[in-house]
């Protein structure tokens, strides 16, 4: 896509002088973010004589910076008609009730049937930044997976938000549904996960000895088996890190993996479910036993702790009513 920029020259003020760069455009009314700024110096957008500056170069009395700034585009992605659950809304964000088998943002076989898609159709405000693809998206959770999402109407709330999963302050408690009994009632899972070598749509936990370095990227859950029938148990998962397929992997290698899921989860284990009831459950089951319960950060414009909590949602109910968990 070939961009059409603004394009001014800072106004050096005594302020300003030996100051980094990249904090002077800050002062820039179409520079909204440190993310931003970022990405400005990164794509060479940032001169002094027509050549690229780094940000912490310290900005002197004569120079003529200049900053070039692409207009903001109208997403060309596609409106998509779906009905879906809205927590809370206000100018800066968005709380949704994600339902199983939605993806977050477009992708390869779901050009047009995202989140985000759905979101375009509800002319829902969201933040663009530089990714026309995954406007408004601060996290993520899995298609198959229900629950709590907060997404970004505006590029300052994208930037506070994006910061607060960075430095671990977001509060995310998930219900998995998982095959046994647990030994213990709690406990810390960390390790690092890594790309399975074979299976290209799998994580795995990378096994290290004395003496190597991890590769992968560190991913700690803290869990609490609430209760257990039947042959499954009801963990509660508190996020410590986000990775991709992170508790799908910390229970499935802990020999609890959660049902329905078609990655980590296998068909003996189904089998040896004894209630052809609950076995019917599972199989029927339109995404996977895993729900995103509660989901709390810091308000971008109030500062104020928002914390969201959501009930059972429907693809799950008739099988936690035959467990008898409805209350938990």
């Amino acid at each position: 896509m070939n961009n059409i920029f603004d394009e001014l020259f800072l106004e050096i003020q005594d302020s300003h002088i030996g100051v980094r760069v990249d904090k002077v455009i800050l002062a820039c009314p179409l520079v909204t973010s440190r993310s931003q700024a970022g990405k400005l110096f990164r794509e060479g957008l940032v001169t002094l004589n027509g050549k690229a500056l780094k940000p912490s170069y310290p900005v002197k009395k004569q120079d003529q910076i200049k900053v070039s700034v692409p207009q903001k585009v109208e997403s060309l992605l596609e409106p998509h008609d779906r009905a879906i659950e809205i927590v809370h809304q206000d100018e800066d964000v968005i709380v949704i009730n994600k339902p199983p088998g939605l993806v977050m943002h477009p992708s390869a076989g779901h050009e047009t049937d995202s989140l985000v898609n759905v979101l375009i159709h509800l002319k829902v405000d969201l933040s663009m930044g530089f990714n026309e693809e995954r406007p408004g998206i601060v996290h993520r959770i899995d298609k198959d997976t229900s629950g709590l999402v907060v997404v970004a109407k505006n590029n300052r709330a994208h930037e506070f938000l994006a910061q607060q999963f960075q430095e671990k302050r977001v509060h995310r408690v998930y219900y998995a549904i998982v095959y046994g009994e647990f030994s213990q009632d709690q406990g810390t899972i960390e390790n690092y996960l890594v790309r399975h070598p074979v299976h290209r749509k799998k994580y795995t936990i990378e096994r290290l000895n004395e003496n190597s370095e991890p590769k992968g990227k560190k991913a700690t859950t803290h869990f609490k088996a609430l209760n257990s029938a039947k042959g499954l148990s009801l963990v509660e998962c508190k996020l410590q890190t986000g990775r991709t397929h992170q508790i799908r992997v910390h229970m499935s290698e802990n020999q609890h993996p959660i049902i329905s899921d078609p990655i980590y989860s296998s068909s003996r284990w189904l089998n040896s479910i004894k209630s052809k009831h609950v076995r019917a459950g599972i199989k029927n089951l339109e995404g996977i036993g895993l729900h995103a319960k509660e989901l709390g950060f810091i308000h971008p414009t109030s500062q104020q702790t928002m914390l969201f909590k959501s009930s059972w949602p429907d693809h799950l109910l008739d099988l936690i009513q035959l467990l008898g968990w409805e209350n938990e």
